[in-house]
């Protein structure tokens, strides 16, 4: 009899540990055996099996993750390296200032975030996440590019949506990959240095292409960003290698079937149960999964339009800025982009210290229920990152109004982005614990959400403030934030395992 310890799918491991003894086909007269045999499950050949990509040096497991980083960083860099380019780009297609137009062909890149993770997850189950990550950056390479080429803005905004398309797989490709790559007990580290790259690259592009607004042409901040990713390109074909555990078991069967009648007992072995998966069915799974729990599950519900509210939030305040200090400041293009800063220093406070204090908090609050550790216990710190969302936002809103110094708005933006890595690290904690093997799922309907408000708020960033003003309305936006995200951790602290209870049907 065969046993199998297979890697969870959800999980991204490749933790496959199994050894298989086929029974003999053969009787003792050396004629086949009229009795079935059941199929042999290839596996690794036993814990140190140097194919499984957990057994690889060290030095290998960290280049590959920094190279998948860089992937998912130099994505969200060309999403917002155009935004001090607006005015030039609508100059040149004739595009109104301040129109929704003109916002469009910054966050139409964030639109397709909400559709390929949808996509780019389920195939990498299929194909493994090599070919996935190679094919989906050469279409971001070649789509980014095409930007700088376009004729009118039609064009513009379909290359920026292919551009984006493209661009989204390494969000939903790159986690798995350091899950494949590092054990559980040390997988902090890689996580943590993987997770700097969305929440860095939104905040990094404007600065560099504040610097080229002023010294170039618009298109340099499309052939930039390809130049770049060109060279990462050539970098990871040199360096990634595949490590879906499946794939590498699959690729091993094909090795095995054509080596000769040596390996005849190949024939029939299987991998794992995804093997026998269609496409059509690995498909629709990673499609409609995440809209259901979007659909009946309570907490998702809740955290995605919190979530959806704060992406929403930093991409209106990426375009915001351009008009903030270079309109009512002053301030060049290229002095006006190193305010990006704030918002990239307070993701990566509110992100690794954040990570931190959530395992240290977890680890007390375990300590003190005789060991026993639930989800409910990645709250607690949510309850006070919540708060300096609407703290940061009402200083950056009046003190702009007020003109006063510039130190002052870029506070209250650092404190703001704070809140965004903070909370985003809390949230995805506490649904991963919450739906364990569905929790890909649950982030995929929350991710998908989220970019959805990434496009669509900086389309209204124009008539909110100039009816409002800069004060008004980012007291607005903080009262939504205040509404939604405070009284959240509180409610699920003391009410989520009922919701998760009543909302089971989501997770089947």
């Amino acid at each position: 009899m065969n046993r199998a310890s297979l890697q969870d799918e959800q999980s991204g491991s490749s933790s496959v540990t199994v050894h298989s003894e086929r029974p003999s086909d053969f009787n003792e007269h050396n004629s086949p055996s009229p009795t079935p045999v059941a199929p042999a499950l290839l596996s690794w050949d036993g814990p140190d099996d140097a194919g499984n990509p957990r057994n690889w040096a060290k030095r290998r497991r960290w280049t590959v993750t920094l190279v998948v980083s860089l992937f998912t960083f130099i994505s969200p860099v060309a999403s917002s390296i155009s935004s001090p380019s607006l005015p030039a780009i609508s100059a040149h297609f004739n595009i109104p200032p301040g129109s929704i137009l003109e916002s469009m062909s910054l966050s139409i890149f964030v639109l397709a975030y909400a559709i390929g993770p949808l996509f780019w997850g389920p195939l990498s189950e299929l194909y493994g996440r090599l070919i996935i990550l190679q094919s989906s950056n050469l279409f971001f390479l070649l789509f980014n590019t095409a930007c700088a080429f376009s004729k009118n803005v039609t064009q513009l905004l379909v290359f920026r949506f292919l551009a984006g398309l493209g661009g989204a797989a390494p969000q939903s490709v790159g986690g798995a990959v350091v899950g494949d790559l590092w054990a559980p007990e040390e997988c902090g580290s890689a996580m943590a240095v993987y997770s700097l790259a969305p929440l860095v690259g939104p905040a990094t592009g404007p600065l560099v292409g504040g610097w080229i607004a002023e010294k170039s042409r618009w298109q340099w901040v499309f052939w930039s960003v390809s130049i770049a990713d060109a060279v990462l390109q050539v970098v990871a074909f040199l360096t990634i290698r595949e490590t879906y555990g499946p794939e590498i078991l699959r690729r091993r069967m094909r090795k095995m079937r054509k080596a000769g009648p040596d390996t005849e007992k190949a024939k029939d072995m299987i991998i794992v149960p995804s093997a026998h998966q269609s496409i059509g069915e690995v498909m629709f799974r990673g499609l409609v999964r995440p809209f259901v729990f979007l659909v009946t599950e309570p907490i998702v519900q809740v955290f995605a339009l919190y979530m959806a509210v704060l992406y929403g939030l930093l991409y209106l305040t990426l375009v915001h800025f351009v008009d903030v200090y270079t309109d009512q400041y002053g301030e060049t293009d290229g002095i006006a982009g190193m305010h990006y800063l704030s918002i990239a220093l307070g993701s990566t406070v509110g992100g690794q210290i954040g990570a931190r204090a959530l395992n240290y908090l977890y680890r007390v609050l375990k300590a003190k229920n005789n060991g026993v550790g639930t989800p409910e216990m990645r709250l607690p710190l949510l309850m006070a990152t919540a708060t300096t969302l609407p703290i940061g936002l009402l200083i950056y809103g009046w003190s702009v109004q007020a003109h006063a110094h510039w130190i002052v708005p870029d506070i209250g933006v650092f404190i703001f982005s704070i809140g965004i890595g903070g909370n985003w690290t809390c949230i995805q904690t506490y649904l991963v614990d919450s739906y364990a093997i569905f929790a890909a799922s649950a982030i995929a309907g929350v991710t998908s959400f989220r970019a959805f408000a990434g496009f669509g708020f900086p389309l209204f960033q124009d008539k909110l403030y100039g009816c409002l003003g800069d004060g008004w309305g980012n007291s607005l936006l903080a009262l939504i934030c205040l509404a939604i995200g405070c009284p959240a951790p509180f409610i699920f602290y003391r009410y989520g395992p009922v919701l998760r209870e009543k909302g089971k049907g989501g997770a089947k």
